[in-house]
């Protein structure tokens, strides 16, 4: 961890890994998008429908494991100034955002067969609409500063603040009447969903994970490459400042 805490080798390191990961993500994906779509039977009750779960419950699973990704950089970058952990959250909060709209879209789809409506205001689908509005917050926030440490600080308290709606998302089903339906694979007693169902989702949950650790490690890449340009145009203009100070001033 310390060796990856150095900004040059996590680069090293990640540049070999990427290639790796964008490779397995694209065959776990390509795997499941088959299995979901040509090997899970239709639902006796919700036919070919079903098969909009194969894409909206790993969105949603990544929706909340990113934001808690975030906080966890946040609580490094707070507590220990861990080199790299405000460049894991910044990189994290877009992939996040685009998983939670992602959820959202793929829900109301769902929906609309299954309730007869889009949207309806569950305490559900509420509680991820609110999680999307804390990543817009979070993007939103770090722009509207020029000095890059005060943002980051911000930005990671409202990032561990905001992690009291991860709970509510979890739990909002089993504490409140709402037209979700309750928790069919996390859950104490086991899955509900049948192997045919439970495999081609687990397939795909893995997909999105890999494809969240490639687009991950990108943004991360990227974040410090720009982190270093702006060094260097910084000590190109002090250096041009000193150079001017440095010329002999024109006698009066």
């Amino acid at each position: 961890m310390l060796q990856l805490a150095n900004p040059t080798r996590f680069m090293q390191y990640s540049a070999r890994l990427l290639p790796w990961l964008a490779a397995a993500s694209a065959l776990v994906l390509a795997l499941g998008l088959y299995m979901a779509f040509f090997v899970a039977p239709p639902d006796y009750q919700q036919g070919e429908t079903v098969r909009i779960m194969f894409i909206h419950v790993p969105s949603a699973w990544l929706a909340m494991m990113c934001y808690g990704i975030i906080a966890v950089s946040s609580f490094g970058l707070l507590v220990w100034r861990h080199p790299l952990a405000d460049v894991s959250a910044k990189a994290a909060a877009p992939i996040g955002a685009a998983f939670t709209l992602l959820a959202l879209v793929t829900g109301s789809l769902w929906g609309k067969p299954m309730w007869g409506a889009y949207w309806v205001w569950d305490a559900r689908l509420t509680s991820v609409l609110i999680l999307f509005f804390l990543y817009l917050g979070l993007m939103a926030l770090r722009r509207a500063s020029d000095d890059d440490v005060l943002a980051s600080r911000l930005t990671a308290i409202l990032a561990i603040v905001g992690t009291v709606i991860l709970p509510i998302i979890k739990f909002s089903v089993d504490w409140w009447n709402t037209l979700h339906q309750p928790a069919s694979v996390m859950r104490l007693g086991g899955p509900t969903l049948h192997p045919s169902m439970l495999w081609p989702l687990l397939v795909m949950a893995l997909g999105f994970t890999l494809l969240f650790l490639t687009l991950h490690l990108a943004a991360m890449r990227n974040e410090v490459l720009r982190r270093r340009v702006a060094v260097l145009r910084e000590a190109r203009v002090a250096r041009a400042g000193a150079s001017r100070a440095a010329e002999p001033q024109p006698a009066e």
